[in-house]
């Protein structure tokens, strides 16, 4: 399995952004602007790597269906954090952000795997 500048980018601000969620949720009582400012990093992060997948030389075991539901999954897990944000105006609501970071670094992580074989 090869981890490439893509893995550790994404890796990078997955991490920041659980961390910018959580000190929010131990500091504030509703949603941060801080917070729903890392999803938008992660998700402008994953619309970057699709144009990048959907462009780049496919390997010869090229990536098939499982490849494009797992960025189709995990483009829209951000925007459905973000909506919970706005709704619920709770500290809570940024420990629920907080859980998107961890997910997309699983994530991105087995879009590795799959991509490279």
């Amino acid at each position: 399995m090869i981890l490439d500048g893509w893995f550790y980018t994404g890796a990078a601000i997955s991490v920041l952004s659980a961390i910018i969620c959580i000190l929010a949720t131990i500091f504030r009582d509703h949603p941060a602007d801080s917070s729903i400012l890392s999803l938008a990093a992660i998700e402008l992060f994953l619309a970057v790597y699709a144009v990048y997948a959907l462009i780049s030389p496919v390997p010869l075991n090229g990536p098939g269906w499982e490849f494009w539901g797992y960025i189709f999954t995990a483009m829209i897990l951000p925007p459905i954090a973000f909506f919970w944000g706005i709704t619920d105006k709770t500290r809570w609501s940024n420990l629920v952000m907080a859980a998107i970071g961890p997910t997309i670094l699983v994530m991105i992580h087995r879009l590795q795997v799959i991509w490279h074989g």
